[in-house]
């Protein structure tokens, strides 16, 4: 007996609810699907149907080789395709939403590069900080940073970012320098794309977390305005170091309770749907990876399978 191929007929069996529709699916008879079935219970060792006039239902051994089986086939598919991907040309169209710092300062070189090395393939970068809806929009990958919300798609988690909490010295000036994270409660935070409120911060203090709430002053959806505000003394602020490391080391801003660091943020990749990816996806996906591994502040997770 071929398993695979048992395997097969006996989802299709399930999905169809008829050994006669699933015969006619994969096109062999109603007799061949039964005896693949009945060869498949004697291997197993037990029923996995009940046969009625309403069709074909598992037994509770029958819905665990389903489940299983579905996973089986699956990534025997993906393992076909991830083969037959090693023979193919990095070529065609990838389109990609990166937000714009990562764009600017990492990954749009890199893939910029990418694209001069493989004349045949055609890159359409957008730098845009929303959320994305990669399936409606048209898009084969998205980058972003932090909570993904509603967003459509499949996400998968592809690195943390180190993130701090900065302020101009003439805000610290009027308003004074925090020392313990309850001090925030008495100042104004420039938000990232948020509406008004308080802001909800978790710092580590030790082996814990602090949680504070800081009363928003300014809510923007650019990180360029964010900066702008901050320069202007119109509040602390927090962003990824590698957005303003250049700042720090000039002290146009300065780090605000740097011994209370913030929680890492996530940076996830956003696929339309979990298909196996194609060789010209792999080469991009890498890439992608490459270039955010060369930021002492971005953590790669370890496989490269998360991604």
């Amino acid at each position: 007996m071929d398993r695979m191929t048992a395997l097969e007929t006996f989802v299709t069996a399930i999905e169809t609810g008829s050994f006669n529709r699933a015969g006619q699916r994969i096109n062999i008879s109603q007799s061949a699907v039964s005896q693949q079935i009945k060869s498949l219970e004697q291997l197993m060792g037990h029923d996995l149907v009940v046969r009625s006039p309403k069709g074909v239902r598992t037994t509770e051994a029958g819905q665990i080789v389903y489940d299983r089986a579905q996973e089986i086939l699956r990534n025997y598919n993906m393992m076909g395709d991830d083969v037959e991907a090693l023979f193919q040309s990095v070529s065609g169209t990838v389109r990609i939403s990166i937000g714009s710092y990562l764009g600017k300062l990492l990954v749009g070189p890199a893939l910029i590069d990418l694209n001069s090395r493989y004349p045949e393939l055609d890159l359409v970068i957008r730098l845009e900080d929303r959320l994305v809806d990669v399936v409606a929009e048209n898009y084969d990958l998205a980058i972003r940073t932090g909570q993904l919300g509603d967003t459509s798609g499949y996400a998968r988690k592809l690195a943390t970012i180190d993130t701090m909490l900065f302020a101009a010295p003439s805000y610290l000036e009027r308003h004074g320098i925090p020392t313990r994270p309850g001090d925030l409660e008495q100042m104004k935070f420039v938000q990232f794309n948020e509406t008004g409120g308080d802001m909800r911060l978790a710092l580590r203090d030790g082996d814990g977390t602090v949680d504070v709430a800081i009363p928003v002053g300014l809510s923007a959806a650019s990180p360029e305005l964010i900066i702008h505000a901050v320069l202007n003394g119109t509040g602390i602020s927090r962003a990824p170091l590698l957005m303003i490391e250049d700042l720090l080391e000039r002290g146009e801003v300065v780090p605000v309770l740097p011994d209370y660091p913030l929680e890492t943020k996530d940076i996830h990749i956003i696929y339309p749907s979990r298909r196996a990816m194609t060789r010209t996806m792999q080469t991009v996906v890498t890439t992608l990876r490459t270039a955010l591994a060369q930021h002492p502040s971005i953590t790669l997770m370890r496989s490269a399978n998360d991604a």
